[in-house]
Parts: C-alpha cells; structure tokens; sequence
C-alpha cells in the first residue's frame, strides 16, 4: 500500500474515533467548524513550506491539532502535537503548551484530518487561543487532506 494510501486510510480512522463519544461521559459543546476561522487568518501550504525552508528565526511554532495517530504516523518536521481541538482534552493540551508564550508570538495551526469544511479540530483550537488573546495565530489551510495537499505535493514531513 502507497504511503498516500495509508495516510488516507489513517485520516479517515482517525475523524471517525473523533466522533465517538467521550469515555470519561463529559458533554461537550460540537465542536467550531473550520469554517468559522476569518480568512485573513488562514495559511496556505505553499506559504508555510517557504517559511520552513527560510530563517529559522521567522518559522513559527506549529502545532497539530487533530489526532495522536495521524501525527505519529507523519506530520510537519518541527511541529508539536497539541491534542485533537474537537475534545476538552485536547484544548486543554494546547492551553498548557502555550500559557507561558508571548501573546504575540507567531502560531501556526493544522490538522488535515479531512476536507476543510468537515475539520472537526482547528476551528476550536483557533477559538481557544484567540480566546487567551494570542494576536499571531494562522491556521494551515488544507482543502483536503494532509496527504493530499502538504505530503503528495513533496513538502517535507515526518514519522
């Protein structure tokens, strides 16, 4: 099996275990549609492969905001998982990974779990930091997958 293949596969396991309920039986609030995100706050991947390839004094903190297996199975070089941004638990990660951060400090987000209007995960977790007041978040527009529009384009990843 092709490693787009297997990334599809994987994405795809990945959104459905993200719709299961929680176990611990918390109710959450549905998760914010990535669709909720301003537009102006939106990267493309293009944009973030030049930023990866410039000054490392000019790259940005990227953190991955969907799920564990998708991250550990192939990710950005550099970024750091920060939890899914559907579930509590997962804002509750990216809270803690950032609260000692300026506010004004460069921030990209990604998930890629699925198209861009069914992302359970960035629209949640751009609220939440936008929400703590970080003024320099972008979130990595990606129209269909991870493997589709970052990996199957060549852009660099990693495992």
């Amino acid at each position: 099996m092709t490693s787009v293949a297997t990334t599809g596969i994987i994405a795809a396991l990945a959104f459905l275990m993200m719709q299961l309920p929680s176990r611990a039986g918390s109710q959450s609030a549905p998760p914010l549609a990535a669709t909720t995100i301003p537009t102006a706050q939106l990267m493309q991947p293009e944009e973030l492969k030049l930023l990866l390839n410039g000054a490392a004094a000019n790259r940005p903190l990227i953190l991955q905001v969907g799920s564990r297996i998708m991250y550990d199975q192939s990710h950005i070089p550099g970024s750091e998982f920060a939890g899914p941004g559907s579930r509590d638990e997962g804002l509750s990660l990216l809270r803690g990974r950032v609260k000692t951060l300026t506010r004004g400090g460069f921030i990209v987000l990604y998930c890629g779990c699925c198209p861009w209007n069914r992302c359970p995960n960035v629209g949640g977790a751009y609220r939440t930091l936008h929400d703590m007041g970080f003024t320099n978040v972008k979130v990595l527009y990606i129209a269909d997958n991870f493997g589709t529009d970052w990996a199957n384009k060549g852009y660099p990843v990693a495992h």
